[in-house]
């Protein structure tokens, strides 16, 4: 049974608060949890947070069976957070250059992730740049950075290239400095093949996920190959049942596109809609709320581990998992990038290298060599090979 935790204060002091479920065995396993107390007059449970902080809490609501979802508690944490660029040592003048860069990356009509992406390197760039006045502002300045924070911390590669393409920005915005983004070098897309769990797994996963709002959640990322954000933005008016289809809107690069609902999927999509009723979004958090990327990786990790898998799995893994699937049962790339909504082929041609329809097809030069040698042999080759060889 998953129970929410959310923040609030009580007599001015900060606190955890638990509203329990009418479920009554729910409710004697958190009056067993030290350090809750239970408010008669508000019908809840409640901790303050300087005598029970919430990693205790959590833990010991852990011990009692219970899953915790903790969304509510992590969006305060980040609501009180301060600013990142509060936090550094701007001028004025540094902050106004910041203000003008963003309002020139909103004149672009770029995403707001992609604009926040950029705000975070151009700020820091201008940290790093000290006194230094933009007109000086070269390529020298720039490899430095890079040198000194991007490359010592080890950034992935991908984070590299956006960096740069945020030099490339500042540069048309900054026509007066001497930054020249067509000699900085942009490293090599990297090729890491995507994490893929077998058809069989896949099953299993949805099995051993009891809730049935996360087995339904699973199941659509799977089986419709969506992105996290795209189920958290689904309303149910983008739900086609008759058609068995979904329209995504404004997915990633802006772009709408249609998939497909499998057909064994719609008697668990009738049977969660039938039994929890949502309103507005597929899957929605407490009153109605949007549910948070951060809950679905939680329930999808206590999954994984029921269902015994041990690799890395996020939500996107799934989508892997769909695309890679397709390919093996003979859906052709064009249409595969279709459904995932892939700007180019060439993002989703990696499926092709990790599908295993053409590979099964090739024989390991050990197999042909035991092969070999059964025709030599009387006794079975692979039960000689299996045995202990330290004799």
């Amino acid at each position: 049974m998953e129970i929410r935790v959310l923040p609030g204060t009580l007599h001015g002091r900060a606190c955890h608060f638990i509203k329990p479920p009418k479920d009554h065995f729910v409710r004697r396993k958190l009056e067993q949890v030290p350090g809750l107390i239970y408010d008669p007059k508000h019908g809840c449970f409640y901790a303050y947070v300087d005598e029970l902080p919430f990693a205790k809490l959590f833990k010991r609501l852990r011990a009692q069976g219970l899953f915790v979802d903790y969304s509510q508690v992590k969006n305060d944490w980040k609501a009180n957070k301060p600013a990142r660029q509060d936090r550094r040592k701007l001028s004025a003048e540094q902050k106004d250059l910041i203000r003008r860069y963003v309002r020139y990356l909103n004149g672009l009509r770029l995403s707001d992730n992609t604009v926040k992406v950029y705000f975070g390197f151009v700020a820091d760039l201008v940290e790093y740049a000290g006194d230094h006045h933009y007109q000086n502002w070269n390529n020298d300045l720039v490899r430095g950075f890079v040198e000194g924070q991007i490359a010592k911390k080890r950034y992935a590669i991908s984070t590299h290239r956006q960096f740069i393409a945020a030099m490339k920005h500042l540069a048309a915005f900054l026509p007066d400095s001497e930054l020249v983004v067509e000699e900085l070098p942009t490293p090599s897309r990297s090729r890491k093949l995507p994490t893929v769990l077998s058809k069989e797994e896949v099953i299993e996963l949805i099995r051993s996920t009891t809730n049935l709002k996360h087995r339904a959640t699973l199941a659509l990322l799977y089986s419709s190959g969506l992105r996290v954000g795209e189920v958290i933005d689904l309303e149910l008016s983008d739900l086609d049942i008759d058609r068995r289809q979904v329209f995504i809107r404004q997915g990633k690069g802006r772009k709408d596109r249609v998939v497909i609902l499998a057909q064994s999927f719609m008697p668990l999509l009738h049977n969660y809609l039938m039994t929890y009723q949502p309103k507005r979004y597929f899957i929605e958090g407490a009153k109605g709320r949007k549910y948070t990327a951060g809950s679905i990786r939680n329930f999808l990790k206590r999954s994984c581990k029921l269902a015994g898998i041990r690799k890395k799995v996020t939500p996107h893994t799934l989508r892997h998992s769909f695309a890679t699937h397709l390919i093996e049962n003979g859906v052709g790339v064009m249409h595969v990038q279709q459904l995932l909504g892939h700007a180019k082929p060439d993002t989703t041609m990696i499926y092709t290298h990790i599908a295993q329809k053409d590979l099964l097809n090739i024989r390991s030069p050990l197999d042909m060599t035991v092969e070999k040698l059964s025709k030599q042999q009387t006794d079975d080759p692979y039960s000689r090979f299996s045995k202990n060889l330290l004799r």
